[in-house]
């Protein structure tokens, strides 16, 4: 969602002015004091007169956003699949590669019919390239010659691993004439990086 504004926040008798920043799972609150709302632990949410508010077992925390505390309560109850993270739709060319995760697939399957796992195809909106070793991300030369020119590649790696990093992902593909332009959540150990060809090669 990557949302930021500056606001006035009540929480249990503290009063704060900081800023706020509505992520993909949780809402967070820089000021005087600091507050990380998990959407998953939120018993509550409801915008009155531009009030959010957000009822947790140890509270309810009142973001004074005005015309926005709508839009973001909207947001926090309806929050985006991984699916619309990634920019996948219904007509989406998507090609696998290396990525196993069966509970993934099966949620591909049913967005858009048009998933490779196989050897790629030319014209693919999205290719979905699973890597464990620095090694894995030579792929990217060859796998950016079957995107679409406004296409994009996604590097999933393992959260945590010392060995690959997130700054080996974006320095192999600047070494392939790609740019990174986005990191997402995969999974509970999975990152995901958006690789797109630059608009002065398309």
């Amino acid at each position: 969602m990557g949302s930021h504004v500056d606001c006035t926040v009540r929480f249990n008798g503290r009063v704060s002015n900081g800023k706020a920043e509505l992520a993909s799972e949780a809402l967070i609150f820089r000021g005087d004091f600091r507050l990380s709302i998990l959407f998953k632990n939120l018993t509550a949410v409801e915008a009155e007169d531009g009030e959010l508010r957000l009822a947790l077992p140890e509270g309810t925390a009142i973001f004074e956003l005005g015309r926005l505390a709508e839009k973001w309560a909207l947001k926090i109850r309806n929050p985006k699949s991984l699916l619309d993270k990634l920019g996948i739709k219904a007509d989406s060319h998507v090609v696998l590669v290396g990525l196993r995760d069966e509970g993934f697939r099966r949620q591909l399957r049913q967005r858009t019919r048009h998933v490779v796992t196989g050897p790629p195809r030319t014209e693919l909106d999205a290719i979905l390239l699973e890597v464990a070793t620095k090694s894995d991300l030579k792929k990217l030369d060859r796998l950016q010659t079957f995107l679409k020119r406004d296409g994009s590649i996604w590097v999933v790696w393992p959260k945590g691993r010392e060995e690959l990093k997130e700054n080996d992902i974006i320095a192999a593909a600047k070494d392939a004439g790609l740019v990174d332009v986005k990191v997402a959540k995969f999974s509970e150990t999975l990152s995901a990086l958006k690789l797109v060809i630059p608009l002065s090669r398309r």
